[in-house]
């Protein structure tokens, strides 16, 4: 089959498409047939060994992390799923990245299914909408009337974050670039602000403000209100150590702790998200839709910033 690898850490031009050996589903997996994927930041970040700490130095390696397509085979004690069910998921983080390929191997239990009127190419755009509900319902307990801000709100995550804040009754106030602020204000923000113009003092105080970026912890942290939560799913990887060091005692210091996660879905999550389309909370934002044999023009475009909603691959 058809898999996208990297020979060394560098720069997007290090991508190539190459064919390796098509998986077998082990004992509780299913064999999916990629249709679509959409690309991430921390799959730019592997790429770059900016995290070789946890990738390694063994190569080739490989690429994407979430997926959607339709299930041709199954692994022995594989539930819940059926031959030619159109499928989404995510690879467990154990397994690494992969998902850049015309076929993937993954856990019964990492799959949910694609709502019906929903395109298999829009759909890769909402994925990683999971981390999303995850943040702003179980992390931070949004409630109707709360102020939220999210940063990155044109991003991946950010987008899902302020459909959904909007649908959950709150008010949201959206950073991002200057050219995305009416695509922003489209998804539901009551504000959209320009994030290189504003100043943080100036944006007033918030009930929940979700991260995507991962860089000035501290000084949004300062913006939380008396009981306020903040939920960041990135850390800064130009100080990786200084940055997780401040999530960890932002526990035990000061007003509003910083929790950290980084989505690890499971079908429960993904028929959550299901339930969110179909009842019209969220819908997918794709950017621009690339071949696979494109997929470091991807990489690239994602990289150069401003992208809104997310950059997919198609596979088939």
């Amino acid at each position: 089959m058809k898999a996208v690898l990297y020979d060394r850490y560098g720069t997007p031009d290090v991508l190539y498409v190459s064919r390796v050996p098509r998986p077998a589903p082990a004992r509780g997996e299913v064999l999916v047939r990629v249709h679509a994927f959409s690309v991430n930041g921390g799959e730019l970040a592997a790429r770059a060994g900016r995290v070789r700490l946890l990738t390694g130095r063994k190569f080739p390696q490989r690429t994407g992390l979430d997926f959607t397509g339709e299930v041709v085979a199954l692994g022995a004690d594989a539930t819940g799923v059926a031959l030619g069910d159109r499928v989404w998921g995510v690879l467990p983080r154990t397994s690494g990245f992969g998902s850049a390929a015309e076929y993937v191997a993954v856990p019964a239990e990492r799959l949910g299914s694609v709502p019906g009127a929903l395109d298999l190419v829009d759909a890769a755009a909402l994925p990683v909408a999971t981390t999303a509900i995850t943040a702003l319902r179980d992390k931070a307990g949004l409630r109707a009337g709360e102020r939220l801000l999210v940063r990155g709100a044109a991003g991946g995550v950010g987008n899902a974050a302020v459909q959904l804040g909007r649908a959950y009754g709150a008010e949201v106030t959206a950073l991002a670039r200057a050219a995305n602020l009416g695509f922003v204000r489209d998804l539901g923000a009551h504000e959209a602000l320009d994030h290189r113009a504003v100043s943080p003092a100036n944006l007033g105080r918030f009930d929940v403000v979700l991260d995507t970026a991962g860089t000035d912890l501290r000084t949004f942290r300062h913006l939380l209100n008396s009981g306020g939560r903040m939920v960041t799913i990135a850390f800064d990887q130009n100080r990786p150590a200084a940055s997780l060091a401040y999530i960890a005692a932002s526990a035990v210091r000061g007003r509003g702790r910083v929790r950290f996660f980084s989505g690890n879905p499971r079908t429960a999550a993904f028929d959550d998200l299901a339930r969110h389309v179909t009842e019209g909370r969220l819908r997918p934002a794709v950017d621009t839709v690339f071949p696979l044999e494109e997929t470091a023009e991807a990489h690239r475009a994602l990289e150069a910033g401003g992208v809104r909603g997310k950059y997919v691959v198609r596979v088939v």
